[in-house]
C-alpha cells in the first residue's frame, strides 16, 4: 500500500510552525501554494511551507480541502515572512496573515455584464428608449449602470430593450486593477542640484540592493527627484512600492503622481474597500504589477517583480506598528529590499537618528538637497515665551499669535493652529470638592469631548456621558473643564474672529478618508480661512494634519 503523500502547511493564524496535512489524490502543490485546510471545524487559509513534515500517524491526518486557484507565494516573500517572524518574535502564521490581509475570497473575479446594441429596433419606441439606443451607438459595450446614467434613464428601460432584442448582454473582462504609469509622460524641470541627485537615483533600479537616504529641506523637491527613480524602475518593467506614513497624505500625493506619470497608482490602506484591495492583491499575485502607494501594511503585498521601494517621511512614528505584530515598517522595508535584491530610498527633511547613524557608518548612502526649489523661502519662525506674553485670563492663544493670525486674515491668507490634544479639555474637575474624573480601568484623566457630550479615556477607550452633578459631592453645575483641546481652541477662534470660516481636523471628527480629503481640498481652494488641527505624536492614533 502506498504511503500517504503529506506536506507542511502554515496556517494564517497564531501558529509559529506548519502542520502536516495529507494531499488530495493526484495533487502536487509547490512550496508557497495557497491552500484551504481544516483546523477543527473551521477551514483556514494557509500556504504550503518549505521544510520537512512531522511524523504523524496516517490515521490522524487531515487532508487539504482545496488548493486555491492562485500562483504560489514567491520564494522571496516566504523568506521575508520567516525573517520578520524570527526578528519580531511573532508567530509565522500571524505574519502570513498580514500577507493575506483583507482578502475575503480567493475566487477569480467574475466578468462584468455589459450591454450593446444589436441593430434591431423594438416594436414600441419611447423617448427613454431612444436616449438609450442613441447612447449605445457605435457598438461599444456599456455596463448597465453607466449606460443608464449616460442616457439619464432607469435600469428598467435597459432591461426592457434587452427583452425586446434591441440590446444584448455580453460578458467582458473586468477593468485592470493596476495600470502601468508612463515614465516619460510629464518630466519635471529640475534645478542643477536636483538633476545631480536625480541622476544618482536613476542609476539605482536594476543595480541590486542598496539603501539611499534622501535628505532634503522642506520644499527642496524630494518627491520630484525620487520620482525619477520610480520612472526608471517602471521603464524597466518593474513594480514599485511607495510607503507613506498617513493615509491622509495619499490624496494630494496621488494627484502629484498622476500629473507626473499620467496614471494613478494603486492605493493600499485601511480605507480602501475590501473589493478593491482584493483586486489589487490578486493582480500582484498574478504578476500584473505597477506602482503601489500605501500605508505600512502594503509592505506585505505579494509583489512578483519588485524593482524599488520608497519610504517617504522615513522618520515618522506612524511607521511603527504597535498592535499584534510589532514592527517598524521603515526597517522592514530595508529588510524586504535586501531579500528582493532591490534598492530602497528613505526620504525625509528630518531624518531619523537611526538613518543618520547608518549613513555615518557607511551602510547607507546620503544624498542631500539643502536648498528650496526656485524662489521659495523658508518661513520666519518665532518662539513665543508665554511667561512674557501670557494669554488673557480665560484664553489660551497668546497675544502675538492672535495678532499674527489677524494680520494673515487681513491679507486674505489662511492660518493653521496645531495642538497635540484632542477633544475640548484634558481634565474635568468639580470646583466645589476638587473631584477629578479619571478612568476606572487605567486611572488616566478623562478627556472631555464637548461636541458629543462625553468623557473619554484616550488610553483604553472607556467613555461615558458628561454628568450634570458631581459624582462625589452631588453639586450641580460645579464641573469645570481645565486646559485646552482643539475644540476649545476652535471655540476661542470663533469668539475672536466672528464670521470667519474655520474647520477642525482631528481623528474624532473625520468619519472617513473621503470626508478628510474633501476638507483638505476645501482648504486648498481657500474655502476655509482658519484651520485648527490636532496632531499627536503617538502612533496609536491616526491624526490628520491640515
Amino acid at each position: 500500500m502506498d504511503e500517504t503523500a503529506t506536506v507542511p502547511v502554515l496556517l494564517a493564524s497564531l501558529f509559529d510552525q506548519p502542520f502536516t496535512y495529507a494531499l488530495p489524490e493526484g495533487a502536487a502543490p509547490q512550496p508557497g501554494a495557497l491552500v484551504a485546510a481544516p483546523l477543527g471545524s473551521r477551514l483556514l487559509a494557509g500556504a504550503v511551507w518549505p521544510g520537512e513534515c512531522d511524523s504523524v500517524d496516517p490515521a490522524k491526518l487531515k487532508s487539504i480541502a482545496e488548493i486555491l486557484p492562485l500562483p504560489p507565494l514567491d520564494e522571496k516573500l516566504v523568506s521575508f515572512v520567516n525573517w520578520v517572524a524570527d526578528y519580531t518574535l511573532v508567530p509565522r502564521g500571524q505574519v502570513l496573515r498580514m500577507v493575506l490581509r483583507g482578502i475575503d475570497s480567493f475566487e477569480p473575479e467574475a466578468p462584468v455584464m455589459a450591454y450593446r446594441e444589436t441593430g434591431a429596433l423594438p416594436e414600441r419606441m419611447t423617448p427613454a428608449r431612444e436616449k438609450v439606443l442613441a447612447a449605445a451607438q457605435g457598438g461599444l459595450a456599456w455596463p448597465k449602470s453607466a449606460l443608464a446614467k449616460e442616457a439619464q434613464v432607469t435600469a428598467s428601460v435597459i432591461d426592457g430593450l434587452v427583452a425586446a432584442g434591441a440590446l444584448e448582454a455580453i460578458e467582458v473582462p473586468p477593468p485592470p486593477a493596476l495600470t502601468r504609469p508612463h515614465p516619460d509622460h510629464e518630466p519635471p524641470t529640475l534645478s542643477s542640484e536636483q538633476q545631480t541627485v536625480a541622476e544618482k537615483l536613476r542609476a539605482l533600479p536594476g543595480a541590486g540592493f542598496s539603501v539611499c537616504l534622501l535628505d532634503g529641506v522642506t520644499g527642496s523637491g524630494k518627491t520630484e527627484v525620487y520620482f525619477e527613480a520610480v520612472a526608471e524602475a517602471v521603464a524597466q518593467g518593474r513594480s514599485v512600492l511607495i510607503l507613506l506614513p498617513e493615509i491622509a497624505l495619499t490624496g494630494q500625493f496621488l494627484d502629484r503622481f498622476e500629473a507626473r506619470f499620467g496614471e494613478r497608482p494603486g492605493e493600499w490602506h485601511s480605507q480602501v474597500s475590501p473589493k478593491k484591495r482584493a483586486r489589487i492583491w490578486r493582480a500582484l499575485m498574478e504578476g500584473k504589477g505597477g506602482v503601489i502607494v500605501g500605508a505600512r501594511s502594503a509592505l506585505f503585498l505579494p509583489f512578483r517583480d519588485l524593482g524599488l521601494i520608497v519610504v517617504d517621511e522615513e522618520h515618522d512614528a506612524a511607521y511603527k506598528q504597535e498592535e499584534q505584530a510589532i514592527y517598524h515598517a521603515r526597517d522592514m522595508a530595508v529588510v524586504r529590499a535586501r531579500i528582493e535584491g532591490v534598492p530602497v530610498i528613505l526620504s525625509s527633511a528630518t531624518p531619523s537618528v537611526e538613518s543618520r547613524a547608518n549613513c555615518e557608518l557607511g551602510r547607507y548612502t546620503r544624498l542631500e538637497l539643502p536648498e528650496r526649489f526656485g524662489e521659495a523661502r523658508r518661513p520666519d519662525i518665532r518662539a513665543v515665551d508665554l511667561r512674557v506674553d501670557p494669554p488673557e485670563p480665560g484664553r489660551f492663544l497668546s497675544q502675538p499669535a492672535v495678532e499674527a493670525l489677524a494680520a494673515a486674515v487681513q491679507r486674505g491668507e489662511q492660518g493653521l493652529l496645531f495642538l497635540n490634544r484632542r477633544g475640548y479639555a484634558p481634565l474635568t474637575l468639580c470646583r466645589r470638592c476638587g473631584f477629578r474624573f479619571d478612568c476606572p480601568n487605567c486611572t488616566a484623566w478623562l478627556v472631555e469631548h464637548r461636541f458629543r457630550g462625553e468623557l473619554v479615556c484616550h488610553h483604553c477607550g472607556h467613555r461615558h456621558r458628561v454628568p450634570k452633578h458631581c459624582p462625589s459631592c452631588d453639586a450641580e453645575d460645579s464641573l469645570v473643564a481645565c486646559g485646552p483641546g482643539v475644540e476649545r481652541i476652535a471655540e476661542e477662534v470663533a469668539e475672536r474672529f466672528p464670521g470667519l470660516r474655520y474647520t477642525i481636523l482631528s481623528s474624532d471628527m473625520a468619519p472617513g478618508i473621503r470626508f478628510l480629503r474633501e476638507k483638505l481640498a476645501a482648504i486648498e481652494r481657500g474655502e476655509v480661512d482658519l484651520s485648527s488641527s490636532a496632531r499627536r505624536s503617538s502612533p496609536r492614533a491616526t491624526i490628520f494634519p491640515a
